[in-house]
């Protein structure tokens, strides 16, 4: 018996994806070949579907290598009587640190799964897109030991990693776990040029706009997008100057609240400077701000882009540009509920390898969602959803000589649409 029928629907769209050899192509084995059992591919596939299905914990394991589909789905050729990898193996698969020991001979190549990340972003598109934007952004995941990198964060009011997460629209281009101890935006130029460089050697007329909060809202940032035809909307954190510039828009709402009891709004745009200081812009450049009074107090909020203004104008900008990034914040929920925040490792790099394989787990789930789940019910649905209705499935597994069957139960609510979704996903070249 299985409970995770669906997992099928997974390898499926893996084989469209390509993804996990091509992942597994990304570390570096320095094991003597006659004494392997666990090949890499098998090792990071195992882990990858137990991430997808629900399994945070490596102790998961220790049961899940006995399960014949789980087996299937990474590749074991022996069903029936080989075992896949437990827990000890699959702890030295991540805890590597790239130097030679004994008992931990796997190292993964960061640069490789990096752009492995935004190679599988650029084959999703069927032809080169005029434009895209390219969301940025960072979380917290609490940290409750001594973990390497360990800082009190005052933001978050907690011990925690800052990690750095990339988006296009639903894809992920970069998840790259930080220490907390520094600005929101440290590394994040390295990361976007790294990508920008990398989209543009397969679409080299594509625009690209960059979209981020205020903690984005840096001279340097903003400085390379300028020159490097890559336009940007950053939120611009309030003071007072801004507040006096924008002091008769603001009298604008507050009059217009006053009149009708009803939140008021009032777009302007302006050209702004900060003072030259170390860290100050070096240049003027382009500021829309909204006036807002609500519940009988002020909440204004500024946005500094580079694009013009007969192309957006300054309520577009806002409400339709801007504000569209609230988005991005359903999609780090999913790295949640793929378990990026279980970071208990010692050291950084094992903790950036666990963030790297629930981000791979990620782009499964959304690859599944973006090629099975087109035009039905669940386009839409989040991670967890998915796994709840298309995964959690179960199942009797009959294992013979010449091959391996699944007996669902005819009961399951969702048959139908499991096998809309299988046909998608069979409609697909692969990658």
């Amino acid at each position: 018996m299985t409970t995770d029928g669906g997992g099928l629907l997974l390898r499926e769209t893996d084989r469209r994806l390509n993804l996990l050899p091509r992942l597994a192509e990304c570390f570096l084995d320095g094991r003597n070949p006659l004494l392997v059992e666990h090949t890499v591919a098998q090792l990071v596939s195992q882990r990858i579907y137990g991430l997808a299905l629900g399994y945070e914990d490596l102790n998961d394991h220790e049961q899940l290598r006995q399960d014949p589909l789980l087996r299937v789905l990474a590749g074991k050729s022996d069903v029936e009587d080989s075992p896949l990898a437990g827990k000890s193996t699959l702890n030295r698969l991540e805890l590597s640190d790239g130097t030679p020991n004994r008992y931990k001979k796997i190292t993964f190549w960061k640069d490789g799964i990096d752009e492995l990340l935004v190679k599988v972003f650029v084959e999703s598109q069927t032809s080169a897109p005029e434009e895209i934007i390219l969301d940025v952004d960072a979380t917290d995941f609490p940290l409750h030991g001594q973990q390497e990198g360990r800082f009190f964060h005052g933001y978050y009011d907690s011990y925690c990693y800052l990690p750095l997460y990339i988006f296009c629209g639903e894809q992920i281009l970069c998840a790259r776990l930080r220490q907390s101890n520094s600005d929101a935006s440290a590394g994040s130029l390295v990361e976007i040029q790294r990508i920008v460089r990398q989209i543009r050697a397969a679409w080299p007329e594509v625009k690209i706009i960059l979209r981020g909060d205020s903690g984005f809202c840096r001279n340097e940032l903003m400085s390379w997008c300028e020159q490097n035809r890559v336009d940007y909307v950053f939120g611009l954190a309030r003071n007072q100057r801004l507040r006096r510039i924008l002091g008769p828009q603001m009298w604008e709402a507050t009059q217009q609240w006053g009149q009708t009891g009803q939140p008021a709004r009032v777009f302007t745009e302006f050209s702004y400077q900060t003072k030259k200081r170390k860290k100050g812009w070096d240049r003027e450049r382009r500021v829309v701000a909204k006036a807002e009074h609500i519940d009988g107090k002020e909440n204004p909020r500024y946005v500094v882009t580079s694009l013009r203004a007969e192309l957006w104008a300054p309520q577009a900008l806002y409400e339709q540009l801007y504000c569209a990034r609230g988005e991005m914040e359903n999609r780090i929920k999913e790295q949640f509920s793929l378990f990026a925040d279980r970071v208990s490792s010692e050291t950084m790099r094992a903790n950036q390898m666990r963030l790297y394989l629930s981000a791979m787990a990620y782009v499964l789930v959304c690859g599944l969602r973006r090629l099975g789940l087109q035009g039905t019910e669940l386009a839409q649905a989040q991670a967890v959803t998915i796994r709840t209705r298309l995964l959690k499935i179960g199942a009797q597994v009959h294992v013979s000589v010449r091959r391996v069957c699944l007996s669902m139960a005819a009961s399951y609510p969702w048959a139908s649409l499991f096998t809309q979704v299988h046909a998608n996903l069979r409609a697909v070249a692969p990658a």
